[in-house]
């Protein structure tokens, strides 16, 4: 989640049955939640982050790129700031958000931020089967990249250009050889794929001695917060 570094935030758990609107003003879509969830919020008014009781995560990102485009006239909005808690209260997984979501009913609108400058974010979902998907506005259009295999995204620039970017270090030779280093989103969007990778999906040797009671379910989640640490900007 990245908001901006003078947002404040806060965690809240949210009930099911919820009224709730997306604050778009006189357009907006009107839903009551079917699930319940915990989420951490920026500046104490938007959905940053959460996880609802099905086990869906949602996640906003910065992305300077966005550009959510205008809505037809009288067409149904949503704020920026409301559309991940949209998600967490309708849907179960990500194949059940993409497939409504691909149908745009409702266009996100951007919201004024804190320090004067309008949000620019994409959405980034997962569940409990490993599935997730990308949500980016660009140039006015949605663009969904859905599947598996996407499993890390990090800011700028949009994720078919870090797609790209990727397949460039594959060709250059990876993990095997060299990995672009700077705290740009670019590099660290590279580094975390390469490193995902190599972590054991087994017990490790390397790892095991040291993991409370030697068992599996502290090594991973230890291995994951390695790799976080190793690749977070310097600045965190």
């Amino acid at each position: 989640m990245d908001w901006g570094e003078d947002m404040m935030s806060n965690m809240w758990v949210l009930p099911r049955g919820m009224k709730r609107d997306g604050r778009g003003g006189k357009n907006t879509i009107t839903w009551v939640s079917k699930y319940g969830s915990l989420i951490t919020t920026a500046y104490d008014i938007g959905t940053a982050d959460g996880m609802n009781e099905k086990g869906l995560v949602v996640n906003e990102l910065a992305l300077v790129e966005s550009n959510y485009g205008k809505p037809a006239e009288g067409a149904k909005v949503i704020s920026l700031s409301t559309w991940p808690q949209y998600v967490l209260d309708i849907f179960a997984t990500v194949a059940e958000a993409v497939a409504e979501l691909r149908k745009e009913n409702f266009r996100v609108q951007t919201v004024v931020l804190g320090n004067g400058r309008p949000a620019n974010m994409h959405l980034v979902i997962s569940d409990a089967t490993g599935d997730s998907a990308v949500f980016e506005y660009v140039d006015g259009r949605l663009v969904i990249h859905h599947g598996k295999q996407y499993r890390v995204v990090t800011n700028s620039p949009t994720y078919d250009r870090q797609l790209a970017i990727l397949e460039y270090w594959k060709d250059a030779g990876g993990i095997a050889k060299s990995l672009p280093g700077t705290s740009r989103a670019a590099d660290r969007f590279v580094r975390t794929t390469f490193l995902l990778d190599v972590l054991s999906g087994e017990v490790s040797p390397t790892y095991i001695s040291g993991t409370p009671e030697q068992s599996f379910r502290f090594q991973a989640p230890m291995a994951v917060l390695s790799l976080m640490r190793s690749v977070s900007p310097s600045r965190i």
